[in-house]
């Protein structure tokens, strides 16, 4: 029996001319700005639960070019935004996308309540997750990769 929650993740680092794709998580307990992306639902892989939370949260499809990485995050009970008293580990993976269709637009009715490109040179003056930090870092290092 687990003494602890677990919850699976898939998000996008989509970066386009200088400029990366962020969405507005705004809940009553928290809010800034994150990748695209969310948790996957009963029977959904990574790699699909990145397309349709791209999708549903700023009206873009697109395609992966490969999984980034994987990071790790701890949410003791205490500091739960849901109200559950049970201790939280995210799993999140992390995608280099690229949009392939779609026009930008709002999520309705989601978790998120905005969508915008910034400039990479901006994101460290946001009110962000680290989420974003992490992504940025990931897609360095793979950019610093593909230049070798």
């Amino acid at each position: 029996m687990h003494d602890f929650d677990v919850r699976v993740g898939a998000y996008a680092v989509i970066i386009r001319r200088g400029a990366i794709l962020l969405t507005h998580f705004n809940a009553p307990e928290a809010t800034g700005w994150t990748l695209p992306g969310g948790g996957l639902e009963a029977g959904e892989d990574g790699e699909r639960a990145a397309q349709r939370e791209v999708l549903e949260e700023t009206g873009f499809r697109i395609a992966l070019e490969r999984l980034l990485g994987v990071d790790s995050a701890q949410i003791p009970a205490s500091a739960r935004i849901d109200g559950r008293r049970r201790h939280l580990h995210f799993l999140r993976l992390i995608y280099r996308a690229r949009v392939v269709a779609g026009t930008l637009r709002r999520e309705v009715g989601g978790s998120t309540d905005d969508v915008c490109w910034f400039e990479l040179r901006e994101v460290p003056s946001l009110e962000r997750v680290d989420l974003v930090d992490i992504g940025v870092r990931l897609w360095r290092a793979d950019q610093g990769r593909a230049d070798h």
